[in-house]
């Protein structure tokens, strides 16, 4: 089945729907994802690393979880619903963190990005993932700018360390 996101303006108000492939293939197309970081108590940050049949940057380690909007989806329901999908993790509460706008040469999404504390069992999705991990402020700060994440979690990793 199509998967069919809803397009925005720049200002989040909705002004008509793409499919998923053209969403991913023209960045005029804005659409609207959520993605969570998710935190243990000890402070380190759960990284999921893309699975290689992924269509943008198969193979790279990102944000803790990140996931489009379903049509009429809040970003708040779309975040818990990937988090359940993406790391089978229910019942967590999330915090608003900021919202920002992501431009790439194949895409531009309106980003929502929230916070989860959460250390119980992950259990990573098959399907999109192919591992996942709690990395530390330092082992992140270590690997920076050596392709080994996704550009994007390098751009929110930025934001949610300039945010204090």
């Amino acid at each position: 089945m199509k998967e069919l996101f809803e397009i925005v303006d720049e200002q989040g108000n909705i002004i008509g729907q793409a499919l998923r492939e053209e969403c991913h293939s023209n960045p005029c197309l804005l659409h609207r994802v959520s993605h969570i970081l998710v935190f243990n108590s000890q402070g380190s940050l759960y990284l999921q690393k893309r699975s290689m049949d992924k269509d943008i940057q198969p193979g790279k380690w990102d944000t803790s979880v990140g996931g489009h909007l379903h049509p009429g989806e809040t970003h708040e329901d779309a975040g818990i619903r990937e988090m359940t999908e993406e790391l089978g993790i229910q019942g967590t509460a999330l915090t608003r963190l900021y919202d920002y706008i992501w431009r790439s040469d194949r895409e531009s999404e309106m980003v929502r990005t929230f916070m989860a504390m959460y250390d119980g069992e992950i259990i990573p999705s098959i399907d999109e993932i192919e591992t996942g991990r709690f990395w530390t402020d330092d082992e992140i700060k270590d690997n920076l700018n050596k392709g080994i994440f996704t550009t994007n979690f390098e751009k929110e990793y930025e934001k949610y360390t300039a945010r204090s």
